[in-house]
């Protein structure tokens, strides 16, 4: 119970840490976990997102590539917008977007550009968001944070989303309201790296218009000419700026392709088995030949403190693996920002990767046993120390190095057939070969950065540590993405941003900024650490020490099962005489403070290798307490053995007293002498022990309580007489001085060495080169090769929810009746929607409130109220793909269908039969 409650007010500890509140947000930090403390003093390794947990997860559009040519900041076209030059299309109160280019909103005002309007009608209308009109301004709610800048991007030069509907989305252009019809959404999801929409616009036209990662987009192009190269080349420019990037394009699709496709898409979309892949399949098919329009380029900006914070880790022996979405060059030069790479270190990208461990395999089939996998590896470039190397693949590339170990199995040729011959893992399995060469291999880097990894991968990665290595690992995250990586690592951290909280709901530890990673490790987690390992110590030297007497004393009393000490003594032991000075310990020990853990964040090298609590101290905590403990009894039993004197205490009841009594104070001043913080609570509870034992002792040895019960107050008066004589004083003091000598001495030395190893530590760290200031620069190599920075921050877009029509925004301006739904999709994938329904000829009313959760199951309860007639009919629906509304007060009956796209109802009541009303 002393232990849980160790753990339970430790974690208050964290809560209350003021240096951990974020004020801005009012987000205190919280231990969702009570039993983990201590092992945050003994993290290895730390797995963290990018987006979101590395920054700050407020994207604003920055540039963009539009037919070659660049706008954008510090492109010279950035001054200020005159007053009253009408170039701003955002209202006071609106969301901001961030576009101060006033060449571009000068071009999109011309509107004598088309691929320029072709760029910006792709970016209002090519999207999953939803909007919410609170009557002034247009408020809009996004499932990403890239999408909704590049919604707002197109609103502020002059293209506006309105609004959609199951099969129409509306947009302003420059002041002109158009309705284009929505022919087909080709969602996004995590293996296609892009979203499709295709539209029939106002003259009959049909487009395609595309938007995802440039390595996709550009091997579907028609043709590459000088527009393309221009624009790969400001791909590269923008990701050394550390700009999240994408690219978009369109293509005008002929009636006769269409309703070829379409045809095929409805028999897809009615599959019962592989629907999927064949609507995949077909996608792939329509989304060829595209014509480039441009690239965009979002900034999201480093949170505060984050280079501090990993140079204090990467200092702490803690190194920190960066498990990215984004693109290769963008997660380099974030890693560089943060100062997780540094100029200095060798970076191994895929190709270096792949050499290292084909050497490795070769040398394993020539070698006979001797050396092992981290030997072999580690000397692939001895030019280089093997902390000075980071590591930079893709998820592409893990998944051909994690299937490796199934080709394997069934591959026969050489080298796989003798892969392990003649080494100590000849036993295992090929592919967990492969795999822990691998892992040997990052775990000998100081840092390593996975771009475009999915969340099953990161998990992955996760876990290959655990297996492989036995260490102690960390993941942090802030969205729904970074739950299977939390949920897999020993300790999974929360941030608190602006993705939802599944990823706080799943964790272990919530923060509100990464920056606070430093505080509750190299402070609360080496603390706790050192509070846990000394409150074992004590407790067990405490138990050794006063209890194995009893064991000595039976070689004495030849097994006769009678007590050394008296019943009470034994019950009150454990409880109130040395609790309290053990708790004290355990709740608060430091050896330094919270500013030099900081300050020197070597010390959290201790929690790592386990050296305060171990095989080897548990048994040195065994022998100091059976020396107590002989030492109390046999220092006893020899001054006891030769008394003389005015009064005979060399009894049975008396030699009991003195040999706890010397236990007791022998434990307590060791407890003293291993306590490095005082605070008034620690002195009140050492003081409470011996104020304790001593009011206990009168208690249950005084003549009345014998006389009321013999049998269980069984020492009257043992204490006062024994203790009223110099002679037993003379002993228990003899033994406390033998008992706390070796202490002393031990403790003596101890303080002397670590005098001398702080201040070392002192003049090495005056003696440390400060570090560089962090700059946002191209440290990407010429020669490396291109790869997206669109984070996916879910697995599945939300095209389906609009084209079954389950989050629609419709407007009908006919007497019919009006409807409202409003929808606000994150990545916890919460809808609410709220549906209104008013008819102007009946008066009537309907309200529908529809909450979708991740099973995407659906439940309406309708409340029909006509003016009209004095009925009332409540009806609860469950509905799928259709609303039904039943009005009592009339003899006719109205359904309200939601058909699926391109399905028209042969008939529909009084409604038109080729609309669907909702």
């Amino acid at each position: 119970m002393g232990f849980e409650f160790i753990y339970l007010v430790n974690s208050c500890f964290i809560n209350w840490d003021l240096e951990m509140y974020y004020g801005a947000k009012d987000i205190p930090a919280e231990a969702r976990s009570t039993s983990l403390s201590d092992q945050l003093g003994q993290i290895q390794y730390i797995f963290s997102d990018k987006t979101g947990t590395l920054t700050q997860n407020i994207m604003s559009f920055k540039k963009c590539c539009v037919n070659g040519t660049i706008y954008g900041s510090d492109t010279g076209h950035e001054n200020k917008q005159p007053q009253g030059s009408g170039l701003s299309w955002e209202h006071p109160g609106e969301q901001k977007s961030g576009v101060c280019d006033v060449t571009l909103l000068e071009a999109a005002q011309r509107d004598n550009d088309p691929v320029l309007r072709e760029f910006l009608r792709l970016l209002a209308l090519c999207h999953t968001v939803m909007v919410e009109d609170r009557g002034d301004q247009l408020v809009y709610q996004a499932a990403s944070p890239d999408e909704e800048a590049l919604v707002l991007a197109a609103r502020s030069l002059g293209y506006v989303f309105l609004g959609r509907t199951q099969d129409s989305i509306t947009i302003r252009e420059l002041g002109r309201t158009r309705t284009y019809k929505l022919l087909a959404m080709l969602d996004f999801n995590s293996d296609r790296k892009r979203m499709s929409v295709l539209v029939r616009d106002p003259q009959g036209t049909i487009r395609l218009y595309t938007k995802g990662a440039d390595t996709v987009i550009l091997e579907r192009l028609r043709s590459r000419g000088p527009r393309e190269s221009l624009t790969e080349s400001a791909l590269d420019r923008f990701a050394e700026e550390t700009l999240r990037t994408l690219c978009v394009a369109s293509r005008e699709v002929s009636e006769a392709e269409f309703r070829t496709w379409g045809r095929r898409h409805r028999e897809a979309a009615a599959l019962l088995g592989d629907r999927a892949r064949e609507l995949d399949r077909l996608y792939e098919e329509m989304e060829q030949n595209l014509q480039l329009l441009g690239a965009t380029a979002i900034e999201d900006k480093l949170q505060d403190g984050v280079p501090e914070t990993i140079q204090l880790l990467k200092l702490g022996n803690i190194k920190v693996w960066v498990l990215t979405g984004d693109k290769q060059e963008t997660a380099m030069n974030i890693g560089y920002a943060c100062r997780l790479l540094t100029d200095d270190m060798e970076i191994l990208e895929e190709k270096e990767v792949s050499e290292i461990l084909q050497a490795y395999w070769e040398s394993n089939n020539n070698l006979s046993g001797h050396g092992d996998a981290p030997c072999s590896l580690s000397q692939q470039h001895p030019e280089t120390p093997s902390h000075k190397r980071a590591i930079i693949i893709s998820g592409d590339f893990l998944d051909r190095i994690l299937h490796t170990g199934e080709v394997l199995k069934e591959k026969k040729g050489w080298p796989w057939q003798r892969l392990c011959c003649g080494r100590a893992e000849a036993s295992q399995d090929q592919g967990a070969l492969v795999e822990k060469a691998f892992v040997d291999l990052a775990t000998s880097c100081q840092a390593v950065i996975c771009c475009r990894v999915t969340p099953k991968q990161k998990a992955l990665m996760v876990q290959l540590v655990k297996k492989h290595k036995k260490a102690v690992t960390l993941a942090i995250g802030d969205g729904a993405n970074d739950v299977n990586m939390i949920k897999t690592a020993d300790i999974g951290v929360g941030i608190s941003g602006l993705e939802g909280l599944q990823a706080v709901q799943c964790s272990d530890y919530a923060l509100a900024q990464f920056s606070f990673l430093q505080r509750l490790l190299l402070v609360h987690g080496r603390w706790n650490y050192l509070r846990i390992c000394k409150f074992l110590r004590c407790f067990f030297y405490k138990t050794f020490a006063g209890l194995l007497a009893q064991v000595w004393f039976a070689f004495h009393s030849g097994f006769t099962a009678q007590p050394l000490y008296e019943g009470w003594f034994l019950a009150l032991y454990n409880i109130f005489y040395t609790a309290y000075p053990v708790l004290s310990v355990g709740l608060f020990e430091q050896d330094v403070s919270a500013k030099k853990s900081l300050e020197f964040p070597e010390l959290y090298v201790v929690g790592q290798q386990d050296e305060l609590f171990n095989y080897r101290v548990f048994g040195v905590t065994l022998l100091h307490g059976v020396g107590t403990s002989l030492i109390s009894f046999y220092i006893t039993l020899w001054a006891f053995e030769d008394h003389v004197g005015t009064r005979v205490v060399g009894d049975y009841e008396s030699f009991s007293v003195t040999v706890a009594l010397s236990a007791l104070l022998s434990v307590l001043v060791e407890i003293v002498l291993d306590t490095q913080y005082w605070t008034v609570l620690s002195f009140l509870m050492v003081t409470a022990s011996l104020l304790l034992f001593c009011l206990f002792s009168f208690l249950t040895q005084t003549v009345d309580a014998y006389r009321i019960a013999p049998a269980i107050f069984r020492f009257p008066d043992a204490s006062w007489n024994a203790l009223t004589d110099p002679y037993v004083l003379l002993v228990v003091l003899l033994s406390l001085v033998v008992n706390t000598l070796p202490s002393l001495t031990v403790h003596a030395i101890r303080a002397t060495l670590g005098r001398a190893t702080t201040q070392q530590r002192i003049q090495l760290r005056a003696r440390r080169a400060p570090e560089p200031p962090v700059e946002l620069r191209s440290h990407v190599p010429r020669g490396s090769f291109r790869r997206s920075s669109y984070a996916f921050s879910h697995q599945q877009g939300y095209g389906g929810l609009i084209t079954r029509g389950d989050s629609l925004r419709v407007r009908d301006s006919g007497d019919s009746g009006r409807v409202r739904d409003n929808l606000c999709v994150r990545d916890s994938l919460r809808v609410r929607d709220n549906l209104r329904v008013r008819d102007s000829g009946g008066s009537g009313r309907v309200r529908d409130s529809l909450r979708v959760r991740d099973s995407l199951h659906v439940r309406d309860s309708l409340h029909v109220r006509d003016s009209g007639n004095s009925g009332r009919v409540r009806d609860s629906l469950r509905v799928r793909d259709s609303l039904r509304v039943r009005d009592s007060g009339d003899s006719g009956r109205l359904a309200l269908t939601l058909w699926p796209p391109g399905w028209q109802p042969s008939s529909l009541g009084s409604a038109k039969p080729s609309e669907p009303l909702v």
